[in-house]
């Protein structure tokens, strides 16, 4: 004995909760508000996923850089007094951190420096000269939590950006001993300042976690548990270049012997 097919809307009148189907039939008796108010919903719940996706596709690297009073930005400021201070030791450099094909550029317009990179973030909107330093080895994308792909003492000074922040505890006692491994001079670690920057929600990057901004005693004591000593003899001289032109960086800069 065959089966008729059921009308969805006359199923809906017999009992139980009613089907899209039924709330869309001609015949269907549910009141046209209800209907209207269905739909006004689902597009709102449309409009409002379209939206939320859109945040989430900036890059970690677009989120970090494009961040008010960078720490990256910072170094670029720093160079000057940088190089003041650390003389020769600027001559092979290694900086660690978000677009860090900018950084490694300036330094090498300079002509008597040898600089490299490492990005920790993803290179995928990179423009043409970042991609023709990292074909010819000066950038590497590497993952900080992990050994640097390099020899001991490959470098006369590291510097770190925009990086260390984003790092728990249990990374940095990792990353930091892995960082002064490949210097033979010293860090020069830049990181922010709780009184000068923001984290925003927004700017999450791929450790899962935004920037954890600590104070500068949280970081003192840390370098001091590590075995990271402060590299006073530069110090002073950065110091004493900086004061000369009234410049007052946003971010915290620590000067430590590796």
């Amino acid at each position: 004995m065959s089966r008729r097919s059921v009308n969805p809307g006359r199923r809906a009148s017999e009992g139980g909760l009613p089907t899209v189907a039924g709330l869309l039939h001609p015949k269907s008796r549910s009141p046209p508000v209800l209907t209207i108010a269905l739909l006004v919903l689902g597009v709102i719940v449309l409009i409002a996923y379209f939206n939320s996706g859109s945040g989430v596709t900036v890059t970690s690297r677009e989120a970090v850089t494009r961040a008010e009073g960078s720490c990256t930005s910072e170094v670029i400021q720093a160079l000057p007094y940088l190089k003041k201070a650390y003389g020769s030791d600027m001559q092979k450099v290694l900086h660690v951190g978000p677009d860090s094909c900018t950084v490694v550029s300036n330094l090498l317009k300079e002509g008597k420096v040898e600089a490299w990179g490492v990005e920790p973030y993803d290179l995928e909107d990179a423009d043409s000269s970042c991609k023709s330093l990292v074909r010819k080895g000066f950038v590497r994308m590497s993952d900080i939590k992990f050994t640097l792909p390099y020899r001991p003492d490959s470098f006369n000074l590291v510097v770190v950006s925009d990086a260390l922040d984003y790092l728990t505890p249990r990374y940095l006692n990792k990353t930091l001993p892995d960082l002064a491994r490949v210097s033979t001079n010293g860090l020069v670690i830049f990181t922010g300042n709780p009184g000068q920057q923001k984290a925003k929600v927004s700017e999450l990057p791929k450790f899962g976690r935004p920037a954890k901004l600590r104070s500068n005693s949280w970081w003192t004591r840390y370098f001091i548990q590590t075995g990271l000593t402060e590299n006073e003899g530069p110090l002073k001289k950065f110091e004493q270049a900086a004061s000369k032109s009234n410049y007052k960086p946003d971010c915290q800069i620590f000067h430590l012997s590796s």
